[in-house]
């Protein structure tokens, strides 16, 4: 396993899509840029600026749940990446013993925000989408070897925030609907 710290949400500036930003805490120190949903971003962004809901979200929500089953999450792990997509893994304690929960990464790097767990990632998912990319201060139009520092600007929090609050206040039971 590969212990991964979390960087921050960033968007793509071409297609205006978040991207959690994960890095390797030790060895070559190569970054996991996950295309992840808006709401997901906005949860993050949250999480991570302190800022609490008047109503718990989502992922609030699966913290307290954790909490009321005597849960306790010790680790989140990206444990594949199949046809592009990234899979992840809840690893639980519970009162039975060790339970595995599959999910999206972006709504474990969510709970992982709000519990302060640790984040890490199979060595084939960092060898396989791994990259290798300073991630300090690139302005859009700096020369970026990497090039992906050039595609990636800091979240505009108001503007999620606004996005999530639009999404949420539209939501109509009728678009679960197949």
């Amino acid at each position: 396993m590969v212990d991964l710290e979390l960087i921050g949400v960033r968007v793509e500036v071409v297609g205006n899509t978040p991207v959690v930003i994960l890095r390797e805490r030790d060895g070559d120190r190569r970054v996991l840029p996950i295309y992840i949903g808006k709401p997901e971003a906005a949860s993050i962004q949250w999480a991570l600026d302190g800022l609490e809901p008047p109503r718990p979200l989502t992922h609030d929500l699966i913290v307290d749940l954790l909490g009321a089953l005597g849960a306790v999450l010790e680790r989140v792990v990206i444990t594949d990446v199949i046809d592009g997509v990234f899979h992840a893994e809840l690893v639980l304690q519970t009162r039975t013993g060790a339970v595995k929960v599959s999910c999206r990464p972006s709504d474990a790097v969510a709970v992982a925000v709000r519990t302060g767990t640790h984040i890490q990632c199979t060595t084939d998912v960092i060898d396989d989408a791994g990259k290798f990319a300073d991630l300090g201060d690139v302005s859009d139009d700096e020369d970026d070897s990497d090039g992906l520092g050039a595609e990636l600007e800091t979240v505009d929090e108001s503007e999620l925030l606004g996005e999530f609050r639009d999404f949420i206040e539209n939501i109509n039971p009728d678009d679960f609907k197949p």
